[in-house]
């Protein structure tokens, strides 16, 4: 009986996420009419890739391969609607050839560390080789060459950047632009995947031996190919990195091709789809699908050829331009237009790219200005689609969790917002309270907690809900944290209270570790801050912890996490940051002066909430008290400081009505230089001026500073003075000037001006005493 023929076989080199090279595909396979078509991919998942060409599948879309074992050696291989691999898929589903991956399996890049040895042969011993135009969509972006690169042999630098070579012999600065001239958006680009192969042919023949990684994939590919040819009942397309295609059309023997491939790894991988986003398809993202513009390249596969490509290009950035506001005539789209075209016969270009658009748009649409342009770059550049995965597509760990969840909580994810008021008390309450925190820790923002939040006291939360789709690629993300959700939130809090560089940050991670039900990361970071705080004498870093770990013991109640140790813990951070403040009160500039002012009053009202006993001889409260004594008294404080710390041992108690006018009229006398003056009066009275309605004394020391001034010290002043009274609504001013102008009190009839006033306001007082009812002039 005769054996089966050999089927035909076409190789076609593709850059991994080009629009025209996946245009020219679809047209080849069209001419082609394969019955299998093989795609560069990992073997091992070839049972998914049946779902990409699923209707309910919307890329962009990710490949998504993770040890079963380990779930953080996690690996991702994006697809976007102009990736050639996924319209390679959807042609092979559509006219019913059969498809498959052929790269190696996904075990070769996640082996265990015990198996290095055995494989240390076939272990990568730098970038694929195909990656100087493109890298693998799984692996990192290609850094620009150092200046040793740049200096090194040509056929290192072959290895490196084959695009670029090309792109040198035919007079281009970089490769990425002739290869968009030539391949991508070239109207009639002539016979591409031969000459594709030609070129990559006589680059490879002088360029080093590819590294056994690399060697053992192409070894696998090709044998790949031969079984495929050998089973098929019709013509083979092979889709595969450009720089491959001349291996694969090698004939080598299977023996040595399998002699390769010896060794290979064993591991169980699990596997699924993800949705992605556009803006982590980008070059910048760091996820090194290599793809500059997506936005650009999805516009390129709509449009294809169309002849009104630019103009629609054109249209896109007007209207996210009049979006942000600005005006954008006709005139100036024809014109942006006009001056691309010229651009691009200018640098021998067919026809405008995205950088003789971007160009055009700036100098004509955004008048010059780069800036104006940067406000749309990314919107129309990259863009912000997000992919979809099909119903019944296997879920990622994490993602898995998420629904079991969200299924327990009884909370569905919905588009629209939603508000949730919880209970802590309730075993639903704290449930859902705490799978949204742990959200909120993974950077999974489907709720947001209210600005009433604990309006209502510890045990009650206000969350407004809405889910979005980017959130399932967030948690894909944070697989490398762990496989569920509570096991993902302790490793990332984890890892964050390890590279936390203060206490205000570790009292932070602290909260979040409590609200989200994790002891022991809270345990952990209540380590972190003790050893942190016998390490610091930073003022400032010593006070700003305390608000929030105040907080941390207040809402403790509401969670099944011990806490006995950090409140011995706030008390000695409290004293430590108490003796530190005086030092860090004195020779402070504006800047400086209001972050310190701003810690202060925060770490006052913490050392309040937990220590209410202002009057006990030691402890937080005492040593705070001392500290704000010695800051008020302090003639090297700086004032605004001095002012602060009066205002708040006055406010306390600790400060009495007498001694505070005593205070404030030797600060703000003559004698003192009046921009110290200011500084203490706003120290003092800013945000609080309500006092000086009822405080006659300080009311006096004010008036008497007030009107010592000169006319052009004043006005420097005056919007302090603003500043200081824009708190008072309009009948607290009416009071206040009401106090001011009268010594006594009583019925409006019953006032008495202060003497002088007419010389003061000699314009003004008929109408301010009849504004207060006292009679006079008509309003």
């Amino acid at each position: 009986m005769p054996s089966k023929s050999v089927a035909e076989t076409q190789i076609f080199g593709v850059r991994h996420h080009g629009p025209g090279s996946a245009a020219r595909l679809v047209a080849a396979l069209d001419a082609l009419a394969p019955a299998t078509v093989l795609i560069e991919g990992p073997a091992d998942l070839t049972p998914l890739l049946p779902l990409l060409a699923s209707p309910q599948m919307v890329p962009p879309v990710a490949l998504l391969a993770y040890p079963t074992d380990n779930p953080a050696q996690a690996a991702f291989w994006p697809f976007a609607a102009f990736s050639p691999e996924y319209q390679a898929a959807r042609w092979a589903a559509a006219h019913g050839a059969a498809a498959r991956f052929i790269d190696l399996p996904t075990a070769w890049r996640m082996r265990p560390r015990e198996d290095d040895a055995a494989l240390v042969d076939l272990a990568p011993e730098g970038p694929p080789a195909d990656t100087a135009h493109q890298k693998d969509t799984e692996e990192e972006t290609v850094q620009p060459p150092s200046d040793a690169q740049a200096a090194a042999p040509a056929g290192a630098m072959i290895e490196r950047d084959p695009i670029g070579v090309l792109a040198s012999a035919a007079g281009y600065e970089d490769g990425e632009s002739w290869w968009r001239d030539v391949i991508e958006e070239n109207p009639s680009p002539g016979p591409v995947f031969a000459a594709v192969v030609d070129a990559m042919g006589a680059l490879r023949a002088h360029a080093p031996a590819p590294c056994a990684f690399e060697a053992a994939r192409e070894a696998h590919m090709r044998l790949e190919i031969a079984k495929a040819a050998k089973e098929s009942d019709g013509p083979v397309a092979v889709v595969c990195g450009a720089w491959h295609a001349p291996a694969l059309a090698e004939k080598t023997p299977a023996k040595a091709d399998r002699a390769l491939l010896k060794g290979a790894p064993k591991r169980k991988i699990s596997a699924t789809w993800a949705p992605w986003t556009s803006p982590r398809l980008a070059l910048a993202s760091g996820y090194g699908a290599g793809v500059d513009a997506p936005g650009w390249c999805a516009h390129l596969w709509r449009t294809g050829d169309a002849r009104d490509g630019a103009t629609r290009w054109i249209a896109k950035i007007a209207a996210a331009l009049r979006e942000e506001g600005q005006i954008v005539s006709t005139a100036s789209l024809i014109e942006t237009e006009r001056l691309a075209v010229s651009l691009a016969a200018l640098r021998g270009r067919p026809r405008p790219g995205f950088e003789e658009l971007r160009e055009a748009a700036i100098a004509c649409l955004c008048f010059g200005a780069p800036l104006l342009w940067s406000l749309v770059a990314d919107r129309v550049l990259i863009g912000s689609e997000v992919g979809a995965i099909p119903e019944d597509a296997p879920l990622a760990p994490l993602l898995d969790d998420l629904q079991r969840q969200q299924k327990a909580a009884r909370l569905k994810p919905e588009a629209l917002r939603k508000e949730v008021s919880l209970d802590l008390r309730s075993e639903s309450g704290l449930f859902r309270s705490t799978l949204l925190h742990r959200l909120s820790v993974l950077d999974v923002g489907w709720g947001q907690l209210g600005d009433a939040g604990r309006s209502r006291g510890t045990f009650r939360e206000r969350w407004i809900l809405e889910w979005r789709p980017e959130y399932a690629v967030a948690l894909v993300e944070n697989l490398v944290h762990g496989p569920t959700i509570e096991r993902a939130a302790h490793g990332r809090l984890t890892a964050a209270l390890t590279a936390a560089e203060n206490l205000p940050r570790l009292a932070d991670l602290v909260f979040s570790a409590l609200t989200a039900q994790l002891p022991a990361a809270a345990e952990k970071g209540v380590a972190l801050l003790g050893a942190r705080a016998g390490r610091t004498s930073d003022g400032p870093e010593l006070l700003g912890a305390l608000p929030q770990l105040a907080e941390v013991l207040r809402y403790g109640g509401a969670r099944a996490v011990d806490l006995g140790q950090l409140g011995d813990l706030f008390a000695r951070i409290a004293v430590q940051g108490a003796l530190a403040l005086p030092h860090a009160a004195r020779g402070l500039d504006a800047a400086a002066a209001e972050l310190l002012r701003a810690t202060m009053r925060a770490a006052d009202a913490a050392i309040r909430l937990m220590s209410p006993g202002s009057d006990a001889a030691s402890g937080p409260e005492a040593a705070w008290a001392q500290a704000l004594r010695q800051v008020s008294d302090d003639p090297r404080a700086t004032r605004l400081l001095a002012g602060t710390a009066a205002r708040l041992l006055y406010e306390a108690d600790a400060l009495r009505p007498d001694a505070a006018a005593a205070l404030l009229a030797r600060m703000l006398s003559p004698g003192t230089p009046v921009a110290d003056a200011a500084g203490f009066f706003a120290g003092f009275f800013e945000g609080g001026g309500q006092r000086l309605i009822y405080d006659a004394p300080l009311r006096r020391a004010v008036d008497g500073w007030i009107s010592s001034l000169d006319a052009e010290a004043f006005t420097e002043h005056l919007p302090l003075f603003r500043r200081v009274f824009s708190d008072l609504d309009k009948m607290e001013r009416k009071r206040l000037l009401e106090a001011a102008l009268s010594r006594g009190g009583g019925a409006a009839g019953a006032l008495r001006p202060v003497p002088g006033a007419e010389a003061l306001w000699p314009a003004h007082f008929d109408r301010i005493v009849a504004l207060m009812g006292a009679g006079g002039a008509d309003d």
